[in-house]
């Protein structure tokens, strides 16, 4: 007689796939199809609209650069008198910044809102020469002849570890300063002429070259990928965060 002895239900091994578990009566996927995401994404997009617009308005600086605050900073105030006393950037300070130069998003009601496609950053861990964010920042002098115009502007009155966003149209950009090139947002020339000066590559696509790009500019892509996708943009109206790390 041969006994045999069962695993007891509590320890039995069953082979195969368990069943996912079941959702529960209210649980609905968020949409089905890709109207319904669309239509979700677009409601999100509206609401979070309608919450910036019954904001403040942004800030202007003397010569028409608007920007606003995200982050503040570091604020200290004298205990005694309760005197703001921030240490915040003026023009001829030594600066280190993380930034994000961003193409505006398609929702944009006044070239600063909704979110934007990063076109190329310093500091984030975003490009390829970073490991991970804060591995490298972009250092300049505020008022830099080298530095775009809407940089130099915008960074004066920050505190340290604020984060400040702000509009770059192409004549405070990358844009030459020739009457030839000033033809795009907030400009007043006949526009830039694009050269097609095509070069053949081994993957077969086509690098043009834009006569009005300045690439003496900075910040300046350092990849030649951020430099095409740069190349393409530079005479649109962009948006840039830059985030104040350290004043020297």
């Amino acid at each position: 007689m041969v006994l045999t002895t069962l695993p007891s239900p509590a320890s039995a091994l069953v082979k195969g796939v368990a069943p996912p578990p079941k959702k529960s009566a209210g649980e609905k996927p968020k949409c089905t199809n890709v109207e319904e995401c669309q239509a979700m994404a677009d409601k999100r997009a509206d609401e979070e609209r309608a919450r910036e617009e019954s904001g403040p308005p942004p800030l202007v600086t003397k010569t028409g650069v608007k920007y606003r605050d995200l982050e503040t900073g570091t604020t200290t105030v004298d205990p005694e008198t309760g005197e703001d006393t921030s240490v915040t950037a003026k023009d001829g300070d030594d600066v280190s910044v993380y930034f994000k130069v961003l193409k505006l998003g398609k929702r944009s009601y006044d070239g600063l809102s909704g979110e934007g496609t990063v076109v190329f950053s310093r500091g984030y861990g975003l490009e390829d020469d970073e490991d991970k964010a804060g591995q490298k920042s972009f250092r300049t002098t505020i008022g830099s002849f080298q530095n775009i115009a809407a940089l130099n502007e915008a960074l004066v009155g920050m505190k340290l570890k604020g984060l400040r966003r702000f509009a770059i149209l192409p004549q405070k950009g990358w844009e030459k300063a020739t009457a030839a090139c000033d033809g795009g947002p907030g400009g007043g020339g006949a526009g830039g002429e694009i050269r097609t000066d095509y070069v053949v590559v081994p993957t077969a696509t086509m690098v043009q070259q834009e006569a009005c790009f300045d690439n003496n500019k900075i910040p300046f892509p350092s990849t030649y990928a951020e430099q095409r996708r740069m190349a393409q943009r530079f005479d649109q109206s962009l948006i840039m965060e830059v985030q104040l790390v350290s004043i020297n």
